[in-house]
């Protein structure tokens, strides 16, 4: 009998996966963008999350982290995370409309001049964020103030799905680099020119560092304070905040991470990514394997705290 991990059955969960939400996308593009983009959310969060597991995904994380959160706020981030999830996906599906709304939005913060200064002096900046709201918002955000950004980053695990999103993450700004030898020599000559460029810096990274995020060690990368100190460029975190109404965005730029140990410079940005999640908690994706090799097994630890919890999963 073959198991989960046998890659015949992989690439056939992939696959279909990948046909549901190439389907749900294609039906919330017939509707105007006002109503795709909840409507994907939905779908996402009623649909897609309890199939593909990511329901369940969510409150193990949470148990694992944050125990003693009510019952209730589990259930109601275990709808609202995959919602939001769903509104990111459809607004990178939604290319045009979404540049149209999102680079108007408000761009504030104490970093603002630093990294205007370093345009005007040519150095290259760094701009370090996470998984929550809407990194794409603040992505465009920043193009129309001028920096025109490139985009480090990771192929998705589905390999179906990773063709077209590409494609689609693409249609939002140039240049991006794809993890990988290729992409880190495209990248460091970008940053050589003085060029900006975005990395989101709170996945499971396999050779990271364990650091503290919500209490519990993390492997995280240390790549982009080390960037930053070999190129001399600001590290400046940049969040891009979803609005009550849930279409528009607030971009907030931090003053830069100061520079100095590249262990201490990481651990400053995963202590500043946990203030923000905290205020946001429906908006960071719970639905990452964060914790993965942080600490033993932390799926087996998620779940023993679910099943232990008076309520129990759903």
């Amino acid at each position: 009998m073959k198991n989960e991990n046998d890659p015949v059955i992989t690439r056939f969960g992939e696959f279909v996966v990948n046909l549901l939400l190439r389907g749900l996308i294609g039906l919330a593009g017939l509707m105007p963008y006002r109503w795709r983009i909840p409507a994907l959310g939905w779908m996402t969060a009623r649909i897609v999350a309890p199939l593909a597991g990511y329901t369940r995904r969510v409150r193990e994380n949470l148990a694992f982290v944050m125990p003693d959160l009510p019952a209730s706020e589990v259930r109601r981030l275990s709808r609202a995370v995959p919602d939001n999830a769903g509104r990111n996906l459809m607004e990178m599906y939604s290319a045009t409309e979404f540049s149209a709304r999102a680079r108007h939005s408000p761009v504030s913060g104490p970093g603002l001049p630093v990294i205007e200064k370093a345009r005007a002096e040519g150095r290259p900046v760094i701009f370090v964020t996470g998984h929550l709201g809407s990194f794409n918002a603040a992505r465009v955000a920043m193009v129309e103030q001028g920096f025109e950004m490139g985009v480090f980053y990771r192929p998705m695990k589905n390999r179906y799905f990773n063709v077209h999103y590409t494609d689609a993450m693409g249609a939002l700004s140039q240049p991006m680099f794809e993890q990988g030898r290729r992409g880190m020599i495209q990248m460091t000559k970008h940053l050589r020119s003085g060029g900006v460029l975005a990395i989101l810096n709170d996945l499971n990274a396999h050779g990271g560092v364990p650091l503290e995020f919500f209490g519990e060690p993390a492997l995280t990368s240390l790549v982009t304070a080390e960037l930053a100190l070999k190129f001399d460029a600001p590290l400046v975190p940049v969040w891009g905040i979803r609005r009550d109404n849930g279409l528009d965005f607030d971009i907030h730029v931090e003053a830069p991470i100061p520079p100095g140990d590249p262990v201490e410079m990481t651990r400053e940005f995963n202590a500043r990514l946990e203030v923000q999640v905290r205020k946001h908690m429906d908006q960071w994706f719970w639905i990452h394997r964060r914790w993965k090799d942080g600490t033993g097994d932390m799926a087996d630890l998620g779940a023993a705290r679910l099943t232990a919890q008076p309520d129990g999963p759903p």
